[in-house]
Order: structure tokens, then sequence, then C-alpha cells
């Protein structure tokens, strides 16, 4: 199945992605591609995390999000299809939301991975700050609504992330509570912040965009594209590591 991407990689780095262990917060627009691209890329060990379900206005940038899977949890529609992909991949499917409080749950401690593509401040603060204190690697998507332009999109490290409303909330959030990440860590970000030019209307069963306090728009390629570099980060190290 991944012929190509060991001619490319390399058998070395093909049996490493075979090993390590993925764990992944959020698979709306931007977490979904992501899990698509490790999956297809040799990865085989991913636990995905999300409490929501499909809703109508996931369908313009969520991978998983069809007309027909509406009402359906996204990480077990989601979990059916990287199945599909690869049928000896382990795939562990987490309907939960990470807090504070359901930290522990999850045993960060066990992943060699720690992707964050998390939209909630609260919960995004806690999953840094506790996944920075083990010794897996940390990679982790600021904000992608709002964002057309995919030559804007980049990588940098947290601390150094500019143009981004929601890293800066988040370095707001840590300076003002006196806790901060154990190690840097890498992000996705554009500092691309367009306005929203159109009305919305809040559909019934989208439940989460009920629970935000602002809906700002978003486009496929963009929230895809953050995704992809996200998984890239992933694939990049673990072909680093084995040159």
């Amino acid at each position: 199945m991944n012929s190509r991407t060991e001619l490319l990689l390399g058998k070395e780095a093909m049996e490493r992605m075979a090993k390590v262990r993925v764990i992944l917060f959020g698979v709306g627009g931007v977490g979904s591609w992501c899990a698509e691209s490790l999956v297809r890329s040799g990865i085989r060990h991913l636990t995905i995390v999300d409490s929501d379900c499909v809703s109508q206005t996931n369908i313009n940038r969520q991978l998983m999000a069809l007309h027909s899977t509406v009402g359906q949890p996204k990480v077990e529609v989601l979990r059916q299809r990287l199945l599909d992909i690869n049928p000896q991949a382990d795939i562990t499917a987490l309907q939960k939301i990470y807090s504070a409080e359901t930290s522990a749950d999850f045993h960060l401690e066990q992943y060699d991975y720690i992707i964050d593509a998390i939209d909630s401040l609260e919960n995004k603060a806690q999953l840094l700050l506790t996944a920075c204190r083990t010794e897996a690697q940390v990679f982790a998507a600021m904000g992608a609504a709002l964002k057309l332009d995919p030559q804007k999109i980049r990588v940098a490290e947290f601390w150094k992330v500019k143009g981004c409303p929601l890293a800066r909330a988040l370095r707001q959030r840590f300076k003002r509570k006196k806790e901060f990440p154990a190690k840097k860590f890498l992000c996705v970000y554009s500092d691309e912040v367009l306005p929203n030019r159109g009305t919305y209307s809040v559909i019934d069963t989208d439940t989460w965009t009920q629970r935000k306090a602002q809906v700002n728009g978003t486009v496929c390629h963009a929230v895809a594209i953050f995704g992809f570099t996200l998984a890239s980060m992933v694939i990049k190290d673990i072909y680093y590591q084995s040159t």
C-alpha cells in the first residue's frame, strides 16, 4: 500500500512510522485532513479525539462531513474511513472532550506525538500545558478560520508566531495565569485575518457552533492545508530521525 511513500522516505522511516503512537485532538476542519494524511502516509497507531457529531455546517470543510453522515459521531465516521484506507491500522476513536477534568483519562505519556487541533481556548491551553510535560513531540494548529491565501500558511515555534489572534490569546492566558508550556513546540498558523463578509444563521443540529461565542468563516482548502501541514510535521520528524 505504501510503496510510493517508501520510495521517498525509505524503509527505516516506514518501519518507524508503523510503530509510533499518535494522538490527535480535534477532527474538524483541520484535524480530519491531518488524520487522513497520517494514515495514508503509514501511521498505524492513531487515537482520534472529538466529542462532536457531524452537522450540516461542517460539510463545507470537514473530510467526513457528508449529507449521509450528518448526526453521526465525527470520530466514528472518520475511523471507518481510515480503516478503509488501511484495514491493518490501529485506530482508536474517543468521543470525548479534552479538559482539565478529563485530562488524566487520555494517558498522554503513552504517545510519541501529540497533535492539537482543538478550537476551545481553555481546553487548548490545558492540552498544551499537559502535553509539553511529556516526552512526546507536540505540534499544534493555531486559528484556521478567516484564511484564504495558502501562501500565507507557515510553521513557527509557538512564541514566534506572529499575526494570529488565537496564538496571541493563548500567550496572554499563559502569562495571566503564570503557567507556561514546559518546552517549545511548533505551530502551523497564518497571519492573514480576513473579515466576515456574509451573514450566518445557526442550524439546530450544530450544537458545537451554538456554544461558540463567535462563528467565523472558513474554506476547505485553507483548513485542509493546516491539517496536511500538521501531518507533515510528524512525517518529517520521523524521516529526519531515520536518516
